[in-house]
């Protein structure tokens, strides 16, 4: 006759562990509830509170935040100062992600058509390294480079073509005393700090394109132009709007780099830093915030369609 075998007595972990294996979508919850509600407390909370700052007013006599339900803040955006950092902002982001695109196409196109093995290794190094050092020591590297007496000053001088760098300077918009005074040592600063964002993207969505349609594009006898035009640059394009995605917000949204290359003029971002922080108008502030994230929902909405997201 055997002897039934004993087992050991069931621990709070086995029985947890048989739960959530009878149970799988009760394991799943018990995963997602924590960042969930992180997300909706902290996120979605914080961007409650600001929507409803945005519709209370500040007393003209007093300084303190009226809190009323009124439109007024957001009729303060059409004033032409307030229009003017909207407006700068618009033209900035766009500069900076044309100017991106223009300089991450062809070293996304190598990188995805050309680099293999170690030189693949080495592309990603090299995109990812300047992303591994501070995001201030980088901007205030660029002031120092852009400077009156900085090298491309110096190099300038050298080569004889201090003459060009003054011409471009006095360009009424762009220029400026120097390159880090001047609207366009912000926009050069901006490009190199967002780049990696729209060369990574770009280069996933290059390597998406079949090589078989760029063959077929030349046997049926495209020139090298009508294959990037109607094959090539199609098929990237949602690479290329992935990529936008990042640095048109980023640019919107940044104020540390108006703050220490360029010229005193605020844009979206340095202006909500200012008003909520030294003016105190925080529903100003708060109505400002709210340009960039209604145009970033119009956008996205507008990247989904064109099925940019498949390329993140």
């Amino acid at each position: 006759m055997t002897t039934p075998a004993i087992l050991p007595e069931r621990g709070l972990a086995d029985r947890l562990t048989a739960l959530f294996w009878r149970h799988p979508r009760l394991l799943l919850a018990v995963l997602l509830t924590p960042p969930l509600l992180w997300l909706g407390v902290v996120y979605l909370g914080s961007l409650a509170a600001l929507l409803l700052q945005s519709f209370y007013s500040i007393d003209e006599f007093s300084g303190m935040v009226k809190e009323e339900f009124t439109l007024k803040t957001y009729a303060e955006l059409f004033r032409a100062q307030n229009l003017d950092i909207i407006l700068r902002t618009l033209l900035m982001s766009a500069a900076v992600t044309l100017g991106c695109a223009l300089i991450a196409f062809p070293i996304a196109y190598y990188a995805a058509r050309f680099a293999r093995g170690k030189w693949k290794a080495v592309f990603y190094l090299g995109v990812m390294l300047p992303l591994w050092s501070s995001y201030l020591v980088k901007v205030y590297a660029w002031k120092l480079i852009l400077a009156k007496e900085g090298i491309i000053t110096w190099a300038a001088e050298g080569v004889g073509l201090s003459m060009i760098l003054n011409a471009i300077l006095a360009i009424p918009g762009i220029g400026g005393n120097s390159l880090s005074t001047s609207p366009l040592g912000t926009f050069i600063v901006f490009v190199y700090v967002w780049l990696p964002y729209m060369i990574l993207p770009m280069q996933a969505s290059l390597e998406r394109v079949p090589t078989s349609m760029l063959e077929a594009s030349a046997d049926l006898g495209a020139s090298r132009a009508q294959t990037f035009r109607t094959v090539i640059l199609p098929l990237a394009m949602p690479g290329v709007i992935a990529g936008s995605i990042f640095t048109f917000s980023l640019t919107m949204g940044d104020y540390i780099i108006p703050q220490i290359v360029g010229t005193s003029a605020r844009f979206i971002g340095l202006a909500v830093y200012q008003l909520q922080g030294t003016a105190g108008n925080i529903p100003l502030a708060a109505a400002f915030a709210v340009v960039p994230i209604v145009i970033m929902l119009v956008y996205l909405t507008i990247a989904k369609r064109k099925g940019a997201f498949d390329a993140l």
